[in-house]
């Protein structure tokens, strides 16, 4: 049973892995492009501001992949020093999308409009 988990895991850690270097890669090309077309026409603070939040919004996509990854790769492994390593790698993604949530939504709410006032 266990070659048989080992032998599926691996080849889906590594697609799972690869689809998360794409969409960083997708991601990263994105936002290069904007701010090399802002070089020529300014963006507006607000452009710029959402350019990043979905440049951020793609990471936090890109490292629920990878922590995804993290979790099969941690269920076939033998060695508590590779659950160990994948473990801390795991706590550490964990930690970065967190916070990279955390900004996206502190973002957000600065950047929408404020509520009309109610009619009595």
């Amino acid at each position: 049973m266990k070659e048989w988990l080992t032998t599926v895991s691996e080849p889906a850690i590594t697609l799972i892995d690869a689809i998360a270097l794409l969409v960083i890669l997708v991601a990263t090309f994105e936002v290069l492009f904007k701010v090399a077309r802002a070089a020529i026409r300014p963006l507006t603070e607000s452009a710029a501001r959402e350019a990043w939040l979905r440049y951020a919004r793609w990471l936090v996509a890109a490292l629920t992949f990878q922590l995804a990854a993290d979790i099969i790769e941690t269920s076939i492994s033998s060695s508590w020093q590779t659950i160990g390593r994948v473990g801390a790698i795991a706590v550490i993604r964990t930690f970065l999308n967190y916070f990279l949530e955390r900004d996206v939504e502190q973002q957000r709410r600065q950047c929408a409009p404020p509520p009309s006032p109610e009619r009595p």
